[in-house]
């Protein structure tokens, strides 16, 4: 396939005209003969002096910094000279509080270099997290090719990280492979969309869309919230205990119910969908970027798919959420619909109890506003360990339980008729909760969601706002310290 250089990248995100240099002559070091003229070859060929740029511009008025590698300067390689720009850029976004934009195109390291030059990608990552440190964006756009250490520092470190369509990507480019171990790398693996399909990277993008997604990405992660909106707070009625809390378990599993990808197509606006954990990993959790009524998060949702049981690779997704939320300093919405966790050996194996703990563990303790919504189902470990937020929503038939009713019915009296009993005792509907202090605000059910989605979304979406704009208000410390002292009380009783 063609490859796109780093001026045409440039051309195709930012603003016309709004481009500025930050380079100045690169490092000089210490050479060979070849290599100098290798040097002076590619500097005649490509009218550039090193295998990177970069600079500053604006996306929509907004000033961003960018980075690019230019594949026709010796393959894009990273030698000292290329990877000191690099770094100096990313600092100076970093002092400039600026978002970064990178867009590697790299064979990796330079060989003509050696080992010094290999070493270069300790620097370019540690400037790199420093930046996500400072609570600053980090985007990637993974331009054919990109394998080698490039791939394997900067180019892998993006809170979020997309790639041109049919990009070669991989760790050891397919020529080495197949002269290392002498037979062709699988076909179809090292493609951005194969390393999509994997939840390695968040999307494939075209060039000619990818100003698009920046632009939204900005929206959500560098535009301030908008002024906030107030919802209505109502509570179901406590009458009929045990017929309402079945008929609310018996709700919650319509097939027609809206779900977490109903709530963020109409309920959100500026959406973003991520893929995977970035690790190579994908399940049953849908994760976005979007806004509420104008407010910022990062959403994490269970989603209503056939045999959609929570596992530990989708307990990983939600965590990538929570750090996602805690590095961009950006609220967190978690969405809750579960029928229970996957009770498999692979499960077991792949440490589904440990993903729970770490789950909640780090959502309790979480730096940054946070919301659940219990938009359904709330069966299990899964379903706890998306809980502990600042705020807590239900919808009207939403419930929450350590089994499903049926399973404790099996627990207690050894069948399962007795569920309609078992979910009246055990107090799982949402207005037992909001009694016992663990949900905040019932959405109000005028008639069953699954019998009005528009409606139903729509007070949802705007309770979501509302408690966002709130969270807004509080400061850090104040409102850890009040979840924290919230979850600790929960069934302790008074005095």
């Amino acid at each position: 396939m063609s490859r796109t250089g780093a001026r045409q990248f440039f051309d195709a995100i930012l603003d016309d005209g709004s481009f500025r240099s930050w380079d100045g002559p690169p490092l000089e070091v210490a050479v060979t003969d070849d290599y100098r003229a290798e040097l002076a070859d590619a500097t005649l060929r490509t009218g550039l002096d090193e295998s990177v740029l970069t600079g500053e511009g604006t996306v929509s008025g907004r000033r961003v910094a960018v980075v690019a590698c230019e594949f026709d300067f010796l393959a894009g390689s990273i030698g000292v000279a290329a990877a000191e720009r690099i770094t100096a850029s990313v600092q100076r976004a970093t002092a400039l509080g600026l978002p970064l934009i990178a867009s590697p195109s790299s064979g990796g390291t330079r060989m003509q270099e050696g080992t010094v030059a290999f070493l270069q990608m300790v620097k370019i990552a540690a400037a790199v997290e420093l930046h996500k440190k400072a609570h600053l964006p980090y985007l990637v756009y993974l331009r054919h090719p990109t394998t080698g250490g490039v791939f394997a520092s900067w180019g892998s470190l993006g809170h979020l990280t997309a790639a041109e369509p049919g990009a070669l990507i991989g760790f050891l480019g397919p020529r080495v492979y197949e002269h290392l171990y002498g037979e062709p790398f699988p076909e179809g693996v090292q493609t951005a969309e194969h390393l999509f399909a994997h939840g390695v990277i968040d999307s494939v993008v075209p060039l000619d869309k990818l100003r698009g997604v920046v632009d939204r990405v900005l929206t959500v992660v560098a535009d301030p919230p908008a002024p906030g909106i107030c919802a209505r707070k109502s509570a179901a009625s406590a009458e009929n205990r045990a017929q309402i809390a079945w008929e609310s378990v018996e709700a919650s599993r319509r097939a027609d119910r809206p779900g977490v990808d109903y709530l963020l197509a109409h309920g959100a606006t500026d959406r973003v969908l991520l893929s995977g954990t970035g690790r190579g990993e994908s399940g049953t959790t849908l994760l976005a970027l979007a806004r509420f009524g104008g407010q910022p998060a990062v959403v994490v949702g269970q989603r209503r798919v056939i045999g959609g049981l929570v596992g530990p690779r989708a307990l990983r997704e939600a965590r990538r959420g929570m750090a996602l939320a805690a590095g961009l300093q950006l609220p967190l919405v978690l969405v809750i619909d579960t029928a229970g966790p996957a009770l498999s050996r692979q499960a077991e194996e792949d440490g589904l109890a440990g993903e729970i703990a770490l789950c909640l563990a780090e959502l309790v303790t979480l730096d940054t506003p946070t919301v659940s919504v219990l938009l359904g189902q709330g069966s299990g470990g899964p379903a706890l360990a998306m809980v502990p937020a600042d705020r807590v929503l239900a919808a009207q038939n939403g419930w929450l339980a350590p089994l499903p009713p049926e399973g404790a019915s099996a627990i207690v009296y050894r069948d399962v008729d007795h569920a309609p009993e078992l979910a009246a005792a055990q107090g799982v509907r949402s207005a037992d909760l909001l009694k016992a202090g663990i949900v905040d605000v019932i959405v109000p059910e005028e008639p069953d969601a699954a019998d009005d989605p528009a409606g139903f979304t729509a007070r949802m979406s705007a309770a979501i706002a509302a408690e966002l704009h709130t969270l807004h208000t509080v400061p850090a410390a104040q409102r850890l310290g009040v979840r924290l002292q919230r979850y600790r009380r929960i069934g302790v009783p008074d005095g």
